[in-house]
């Protein structure tokens, strides 16, 4: 079987049949997603699509995103170690070429068309998807093929992936809708009662707080307020690969329209808070979120951007929302659970890679915490009344 590939720079050089054959199965994959990247992604990042072609006929496509760490504090001040670990960060890892959307968790970064390829073939072409990235666009010191879960994983077998060492970090929380709740009142009463208790007392916290749905008006209004109440979250993180541009969120809203959600929080007028959604078909995934400091704990402003995403879905009735990798534990208190995921990375100097394995570990975040199950138990004594 003959198959091209090609790379695309721009959203206007995509084939017409782009959507119907690759974006529609993947909003991250689509056209105007692509576009929104290539209008405000960050200043550190390059994004690029790859198309695949059966005798002429596109097939799939794929997400490859270049980031550049030269001028990028990776891991934050607040971190222990922070500037050591920032400068083996950069010394061993100048910039990386990744197999998939670092913006979000999940296994985001290609489809093909199931009919026309099988998984076996498909391996086979996205990796000469990656040297043709290295070879056309740069060589890059890393090559990461990102996210992916397990019966996935699986299939990057042979001679091609010995360099390659698999790892696993967080997991990806993610929360499947039971057909039983109709009504956020439904998810409630099959909490077990403290868990109940801890989102009731949430709300009331909260409950002077005006919450809507922000028009690209309304975004444009308040980017500057957006973008202080983001970076108040993100440079908090202790790890860090990149950070929007201040005009993304009224970029996203531009091109993805009703699929891109922004909700703001007002209190006396004043903008506190905000988290976004990505609607992908039946899914939602959560994208990022911003809130004040000093109000977030008073108001449990995080919790309630919680319980207010659980609240759309159910509202909306789709299928599954997946919260990403990051407060894993807070998330799990309103039911999500742990997807494991994991990834594949090499080092283009073959010294170095010999000893990826420990280096990865050694700088890679580590995150401890205690997964909550917070709906009733059938036949087993609940978590709210064991402790």
């Amino acid at each position: 079987m003959l198959y091209k590939l090609k790379i695309y720079h721009t959203a206007s050089h995509l084939p017409e049949n782009w959507n119907t054959v690759v974006g529609d199965y993947n909003i991250m994959l689509s056209k105007e997603y692509f576009q929104a990247l290539e209008m405000s992604s960050p200043e550190n990042m390059d994004c690029f699509l790859m198309g695949f072609f059966q005798n002429e006929e596109l097939i799939g496509g794929a997400l490859f995103q270049y980031l550049d760490f030269y001028a990028h504090a990776t891991f934050q001040k607040n971190e222990v170690g922070y500037t050591i670990r920032n400068f083996f960060a950069k010394k061993l890892s100048r910039d990386v070429m990744i197999l998939g959307n670092n913006m979000l968790t999940g296994q985001n970064g290609f489809y093909f068309n199931p009919q026309k390829i099988d998984s076996g073939q498909t391996i086979r072409l996205l990796s000469d998807a990656c040297d043709k990235m290295q070879k056309e666009i740069r060589k890059t010191s890393l090559i990461i093929y990102k996210d992916y879960q397990a019966r996935f994983i699986t299939h990057f077998k042979g001679e091609k992936y010995k360099p390659y060492v698999r790892f696993s970090v967080q997991p990806n929380m993610m929360l499947i809708l039971r057909e039983t709740w109709k009504n956020f009142d439904d998810y409630l009463s099959d909490l077990s009662k403290k868990y109940r208790v801890r989102a009731k007392s949430a709300r009331k916290k909260n409950e002077e707080t005006v919450k809507t749905e922000l028009t690209l008006s309304d975004i444009v209004t308040y980017q500057a307020q957006l973008n202080r109440l983001y970076q108040n979250v993100a440079e908090n993180a202790s790890f860090n690969t990149f950070f929007l541009s201040k005009d993304h969120f009224r970029t996203m809203k531009e091109n993805l329209g009703q699929d891109f959600k922004i909700f703001g929080y007002f209190s006396e007028g004043e903008l506190i808070g905000f988290y976004t959604l990505m609607i992908n078909g039946e899914d939602i995934d959560t994208y990022f979120l911003g809130y004040h400091k000093e109000l977030q704990k008073e108001k449990q402003l995080y919790l309630n951007m919680l319980l207010d995403m659980v609240d759309f879905a159910i509202s909306n009735r789709y299928q599954r929302i997946i919260f990403g990798r990051t407060a894993l534990e807070i998330k799990s208190t309103v039911g999500a659970e742990p997807l494991a995921i994991f990834g594949l990375i090499k080092h283009n100097n073959s010294m170095i890679n010999l000893f990826m394995k420990s280096i990865f570990f050694l700088i890679s975040p580590k995150v401890r915490w205690i997964q909550r199950r917070p709906f009733k138990q059938k036949g087993k004594k609940a978590e709210s009344d064991a402790e």
